[in-house]
């Protein structure tokens, strides 16, 4: 397999010099403001359902979202095969510019069938989560590199905290559609910043697009998450549920052994039988699907109306969610700085198994005490802390544990990981929900105290689980900095230099 990594992937970073300076501020406040866009975009598409729906008179509101996971679930490998090959600035901005056109189709949308494909094409954007800690590690210098991704990746916890009032503002003034304005030219803003800012990568993987193999595993992941969707309405022994579900896992079968046998699979499944890419997307899909569940929960927990006396709520609207919300921000953000600075000694699996520890124990203090408003907010804190810590070690420990050259594919597998993870498991917790319906009020189910419990207990289980993989990989880490360490200068010596556009 040829290619053009050579002397530029061994330093490419010095195209930004050695240490911090004003271009490297702005490449990573641009980068940062991106991925803050697509954390914005989910809340804001879960406040908007209600007016959505009501708007299009359809029941089918679940689309916005599923739409855009599922589109998801199939950009994240080809925009990592592409990148690898084209270079990860231009498909990042290529992403942008797809998302962009899925914003602006959301807002002048004639018909809710066309607010769902401009849904789906706004999906693309979160290939732009990976590509972005992928682009990072081949241009920013070493000894600012785990700061910025953990500031980058830490920062996202922000948005908790104003998404709410944004969102309120602009839905009470204008209606839905200025959500999908505001993502547009938020988004048509910040692509010329990462344009002048950014310089492309110059690590190259000169291999061929492999088409079937793109059609099949993304195919597979499309229908298994539309059939976990679909499932809690259609019914999981329905013949539709069970048709996408299965089938999808028939797709990606016949996709291993064809995979395999490729020169240039979209996704290099060599890497998941010898290395730790397996434990890695394992750990990260549990980890995510973590804070998926909590995100989830809580809101739905603080406006239930205290006066209905289930022994939990508070009865606050969306506002008030964004304030009891707060500690999370702040938790997840301090969190990231300080794994930033940690991860300058440790290997950044010490750090993951943090985050899932603190995600843990506030996950379980949450289910147990959720009474008062203290008791909440203590857990919420802490699960902002788990939170930024994980969301900063996560892409840290792709980029220590992936060879340079296979960076971007190998972080798309890892986001598809936990896209697939984080939907199951709200899927899992609100069968328990839904069969624990306490009282009807409007024609709106409250659950029970006790489901409720369990629902966060899942979510510790989840935790509890991504801490036991990824301490299997803290035994190995320094055989996997070793073999990192190996991979790159064979790909070194096996290719010719490029020159960074």
């Amino acid at each position: 397999m040829s290619g053009t990594l050579g002397t530029a992937a061994t330093s490419p970073r010095a195209v930004f010099g050695s240490g911090w300076n004003p271009r490297l501020v702005l490449s990573l406040v641009s980068i940062a403001l991106v991925l803050e866009i697509v954390s914005l975009s989910s809340t804001m598409a879960a406040v908007a359902m209600m007016p959505i729906g009501e708007h299009f008179q359809t029941d089918q509101v679940a689309w916005v979202t599923t739409a855009y996971l599922l589109a998801a679930a199939v950009a994240c490998p080809l925009a990592g095969k592409l990148a690898d090959i084209h270079g990860k600035r231009k498909v990042f901005l290529i992403c942008m510019a797809i998302a962009a056109v899925g914003a602006l189709m959301s807002a002048a949308a004639p018909n809710f069938l066309v607010l769902v494909i401009g849904r789906g094409l706004f999906g693309v954007l979160i290939a732009c989560m990976f590509l972005g800690f992928s682009l990072m590690r081949d241009v920013f210098p070493p000894n600012t590199l785990a700061l910025a991704v953990s500031i980058a990746a830490g920062g996202m916890g922000l948005m908790t905290i104003p998404a709410p009032f944004i969102t309120g503002v602009l839905v009470d003034a204008w209606g839905f559609r200025s959500l999908f304005w505001f993502l547009l030219i938020s988004l048509a803003v910040l692509a010329p910043l990462v344009m002048l800012t950014t310089p492309e990568s110059p690590v190259r993987n000169n291999a061929r697009l492999d088409y079937l193999g793109g059609a099949l595993l993304g195919g597979g992941l499309a229908a298994i998450l539309a059939g976990i969707s679909f499932g809690p309405s259609w019914g999981w022994t329905d013949g539709g549920t069970l048709l996408l579900i299965l089938g999808g896992f028939a797709l990606i079968a016949i996709w291993v052994p064809i995979a395999l046998r490729t020169t240039d699979p979209i996704v290099d499944l060599r890497f998941f039988r010898h290395g730790p890419m397996l434990r890695i997307c394992l750990s990260a899909g549990l980890a995510y699907g973590t804070i998926s569940l909590y995100a989830t929960l809580i809101p739905m927990m603080c406006m239930t109306p205290s006066a209905l006396g289930l022994g939990y709520g508070f009865g606050v609207d969306a506002k008030g969610v964004g304030l009891l919300q707060i500690p999370m921000g702040v938790g997840s953000v301090v969190a990231g700085i300080a794994v930033g600075r940690i991860l300058r000694t440790k290997f950044p699996t010490l750090t993951l198994a943090g985050g899932a520890a603190l995600m843990l124990v506030a996950s379980v203090v949450t289910s147990f005490w959720h009474v008062g408003k203290v008791e909440v907010l203590f857990g919420i804190l802490l699960f902002g802390l788990g939170m930024g810590a994980t969301t900063a070690s996560i892409p840290n420990l792709v980029i220590a544990s992936v060879p340079p050259s296979v960076q971007a594919s190998m972080s798309s597998m890892v986001q598809a990981s936990q896209t697939l993870i984080a939907s199951v498991l709200p899927v899992i917790a609100f069968a328990v929900l839904n069969s624990n319906v306490a009282t009807v009020v409007g024609g709106y189910g409250f659950y029970t105290d006790g489901s409720f419990g369990i629902a966060y207990l899942i979510s510790a289980a989840s935790s509890l689980l991504a801490i036991v993989v990824v301490l299997s990989l803290h035994r190995r880490r320094k055989a996997i900095a070793e073999q990192v360490a190996a991979d790159s200068a064979s790909d070194t010596a096996d290719r010719e230099p490029v020159t960074a556009a």
